[in-house]
């Protein structure tokens, strides 16, 4: 099966996802399959490192991957797709003459690797006629032979497919009892096993998992012709098969909104059809200026389009614009040390370490170990997003540990790490928050976006929008969205609920580069208000 065709048919359809997976296809009980051994992938490492050297590289690092993928998906009563993955090989990275070089290959045997490394460092070295300054590598010192993985109570890739279809019809039938149209669902399982090894002394073994169950409820209104729809609440996550039993949720205004620990999509399922109806008799907004309350499941893309992005150092740089534009982030703002970025409330941290989060690993894709470190502080630019060989740029010694490939036959490069917004310190909860606001707007779920190419200007939706006057949630609105710019956006939030209220979400599909590539990224924070921001209604009225 051709990438193309696969694309094709894993298109998700009416919840508007189209999930970029890649590999031959394969039955579910092969996804389980332990695969190579890590001493079979250090033989296979040592082979390139001695290769590579020996054909002039100063610097060598190979990663052997083995990439899974599962997803199921379903609509009403039927089962939409099985689709089962499997991708093996490996990518070999090297500097020489002061210049990358990278080659991939699948043929994991000595001969097949040591042909991919040699042709890795021929290409460092037709590019070293085009390299205006050499490479500067930031040191790490190599850790030996390590291991690291996503700690999970239920690997999802041994859970019987019947069993995931039984749960996923569960979850439509109580959709459609609650009054939904329609509703499609889905499961969609990944596992990276990576292996690098560098010539830095490294040898690091990781297994890595993430899992999402995505939905989208449809209720359609008859006698206007007209539909709403609700996306399901769950957070794609760095956990096993344990988070979709339930276990932690809590309600906000007789809403089950809020889920920490663990996701009941059966329960959610069955909001969302109510929610979805409940859409057809919302009053439509009144634009103007409002008090925004936004519910962590809302404000995570507000960070990552306003913040994550346009603090990435090569989009600063201005060498890379695919997909989310440049930066307006410029290092003389960051230089000045006086940049408001936000208000003296907004701590905006980045940390692959997080638990539960999609971006967390032991090593990044340079064997980097992993850590946490401030972008912005009481308001202020403090840092970018940078790796081994960007951080002398900023006159810093040490990578941030944010390099990621999506598969072993991409080349490694500088994508976002988690990037959150740090809880209040005080006890303060949502309620509080709304008895707090006089005329305002509770926003809960991520909708449409559009931001520009500095990524500066920009407009959000949501899911939910409910009003608030007078310290009160007083009903459903609907057609809400609304605009600013990053920094008076960020300056306007005056308050923040303590880390009772802190949540993780994310996204699977973070697009960068060119080649395209994707990653996954989490973004935690508690529900924060900012204030006096221009809502407009969206509405579009037919004549």
């Amino acid at each position: 099966m051709d990438r193309r065709r696969f694309l094709k048919i894993a298109g998700v359809g009416a919840s508007g996802i189209l999930l970029p997976v890649y590999g031959t296809p394969v039955t579910a009980a092969q996804l389980t399959n332990e695969g190579m051994d890590a001493r079979s992938k250090k033989a296979l490492a040592d082979v390139v490192l001695n290769t590579a050297r020996k054909a002039g590289a100063s610097y060598t690092d190979v990663r052997i991957g083995r990439y899974l993928n599962q997803f199921v998906i379903t609509r009403e009563t039927r089962v939409e797709n099985i689709v089962n993955t499997e991708s093996f090989g490996a990518g070999i990275r090297v500097i020489a003459d002061g210049t990358w070089g990278f080659a991939a290959t699948n043929d994991l045997t000595p001969d097949g690797i040591a042909k991919a490394a040699r042709q890795a460092v021929a290409v460092a070295r037709a590019n070293a006629k085009y390299q205006k300054e050499p490479v500067q590598l930031a040191p790490v010192k190599g850790v030996g032979e390590v291991s690291w993985q996503t700690p999970i109570e239920k690997n999802a890739f041994e859970v019987p497919i019947s069993e995931k279809v039984d749960f996923l019809m569960e979850v439509n039938n109580a959709a459609m009892v609650a009054g939904a149209d329609f509703i499609n669902s889905t499961l969609y399982l990944v596992n990276e096993q990576k292996y690098f090894a560098s010539s830095d002394g490294s040898y690091i073994d990781q297994d890595v998992h993430r899992l999402w169950a995505p939905m989208t409820v449809t209720a359609v209104d008859k006698k206007s012709g007209t539909f709403k729809t609700r996306n399901g609440f769950s957070d794609p996550v760095g956990r096993g098969y344990e988070y979709l039993d339930g276990r932690e949720a809590d309600k906000i205004h007789g809403q089950t909104v809020l889920y920490r620990n663990s996701y009941d999509m059966i329960e959610d399922a069955r909001l969302a059809a109510q929610q979805a109806r409940a859409k057809h008799g919302a009053k439509s907004i009144k634009p103007g200026q409002y008090d925004l309350v936004l519910d962590p499941s809302h404000l995570m893309l507000t960070i990552h389009e306003s913040v994550g992005h346009p603090l990435e150092l090569d989009r600063v740089l201005g060498y890379e614009a695919n997909y989310a534009g440049t930066s307006f982030a410029t290092l003389d703002k960051w230089r000045s040390g006086k940049f408001q970025y936000g208000s003296d409330k907004v701590n905006i941290f980045a940390d692959k370490t997080q638990p539960g989060s999609l971006g967390a690993v032991g090593y990044d894709d340079e064997g980097v170990k992993t850590k946490r470190w401030d972008l912005i502080k009481n308001g202020i630019l403090v840092n970018y997003q940078a790796i081994r060989d960007q951080v002398h740029m900023l006159d810093q010694k040490e990578s941030h540990g944010c390099c990621y490939a999506d598969s072993w036959s991409s080349v490694q490069f500088q994508r976002m790490p988690n990037v959150s917004l740090a809880p209040g310190e005080k006890k303060y909860s949502p309620k509080d928050m709304i008895r707090d606001v006089e005329k305002g707007i509770y926003i809960i779920g991520r909708g449409s976006y559009s931001i520009d190419q500095q990524r500066y200007n920009f407009q959000f939706g949501g899911q939910l929008f409910y009003e608030i006057k007078n310290g009160e949630i007083v009903g459903q609105v609907e057609d809400v969205a609304y605009q600013s710019n990053t920094q008076e956006f960020w300056n306007a939030c005056s308050a923040i609920c303590d880390s009772s209220d802190y949540r993780l979400g994310g996204t699977f599909f973070d697009g960068k580069g060119q080649p395209s590539q994707v990653s996954a990224v989490s973004h935690g924070c508690s529900t924060a208000r900012f204030d006096k921001v221009n809502v407009i209604n969206t509405k579009r009225r037919i004549s």
